[in-house]
């Protein structure tokens, strides 16, 4: 497969933690985790192909946080690609009645918003939108691990439709992750079900690759 995105054109990486891992301290610009690897996977594969890549996630972010700095991290830049990934900040504050919940009906607003948006802007942007996930198997009916996989459905739902409404390409992480927990423990890719180990991030950048070449 060979990826879509062009020489000299650029793709901009959003999100949460998963998404920032420490692009902003010592492991800047890219971070450690998904994007840098997609660099890497990239260049290993399509070496003549030159493209520029900005990771704009922030640790701990929502989509209500994301479409606070929508203008100066995604739209300034310009960027001909645009991958999302957010949403477990979202569930895990909302199940934990945090003041600044994201329940699923303001989820779904504000992701509409940021793509509205976008598309008014950058008409000509190709989006991809990563599902958020959670890298657990947990069954019992007291566990708040339980809690978080029985309510990610309502959370999906509405990534599920705006890549519809948008027609965007789109990641299906969670789904992913939940087929190979058929055959590993959890604690083969993450040390908690949120932040994965360095083998779940290369896990995500083959996806994204994949979903970037299609």
């Amino acid at each position: 497969m060979t990826l879509k995105i062009r020489n000299g054109e650029t793709i901009l990486f959003i999100g949460d933690s998963i998404t920032d891992c420490g692009r902003r301290g010592a492991e800047a610009p890219l971070g450690m985790g998904y994007v840098r690897l997609f660099r890497d996977l990239a260049i290993m594969r399509e070496p003549r192909k030159a493209f520029s890549i900005v990771n704009k996630g922030i640790g701990g972010d929502v989509v209500t946080g994301l479409r606070n700095r929508w203008e100066d991290d995604v739209l300034r830049h310009e960027p001909d690609w645009l991958s999302i990934k957010i949403g477990i900040n979202d569930l895990h504050r909302t199940l934990r009645q945090n003041p600044e919940a994201v329940p699923p009906e303001l989820y779904r607003e504000a992701y509409n918003d940021i793509l509205r948006r976008t598309r008014d802007v950058l008409p000509k942007c190709k989006i991809l939108l990563i599902d958020p996930f959670y890298i657990s198997t947990e069954t019992s009916p007291t566990s708040f691990r339980k809690t978080v996989l029985d309510t990610m459905p309502l959370y999906l739902r509405t990534v599920e439709q705006m890549g519809k409404n948008y027609g965007t390409r789109r990641v299906h992480t969670h789904r992913l992750f939940q087929k190979l927990l058929r055959y590993h423990d959890p604690e083969t890719f993450c040390p908690e079900p949120v932040h994965p180990y360095i083998n779940g991030h290369l896990i995500i950048a083959e996806a994204v690759y994949d979903a970037l070449s299609c």
